[in-house]
């Protein structure tokens, strides 16, 4: 016999990009209609940084400041659109990695939502933040297009 699925706590992966703001708002329709927990997840790339900057302690705090306050528009319209519980969680580094390794670990969702850019060429070869996160993450990934 097959249990049957349920997401009561859903992590979405945000960035900006057009196939994060799918993701998002698909999350934000499913936490609704489930009365689910919607966490939202950002990670600042480790790779954005110059070693210049990376030596400046105050550049690196403003950074994840000025996105701990963006990730809060995306809290207030998840809160908006009547998701009533709604965290956000902001960290450093490789943003795959660090969703599977930390993150899920430490938030403990119930599923995984992201969005993926197909990619022609050599990029679709060398693999993608998606495909790290759906061969890797000990949860559900579904992929957003």
């Amino acid at each position: 016999m097959t249990k049957k699925t349920e997401f009561q706590h859903i992590l979405v992966g945000v960035d900006d990009s057009e196939d994060a703001l799918l993701a998002f708002r698909y999350a934000i329709a499913t936490a609704k209609q489930r009365h689910a927990a919607l966490t939202i997840v950002s990670i600042r790339e480790d790779s954005d940084v110059n070693v210049f900057q990376a030596m400046d302690k105050d550049y690196i705090h403003g950074e994840r400041s000025e996105l701990e306050k963006h990730i809060n528009t995306y809290v207030q319209q998840a809160k908006d659109a009547g998701v009533e519980q709604v965290n956000a969680v902001v960290s450093e580094g490789k943003p795959a990695e660090v969703i599977v390794k930390d993150v899920i670990p430490h938030v403990k969702p119930d599923v995984l939502i992201i969005g993926s850019i197909a990619k022609k060429g050599l990029k679709r070869r060398v693999g993608s933040q998606a495909a790290y996160m759906a061969k890797y993450a000990p949860i559900s990934v579904l992929v957003i297009r």
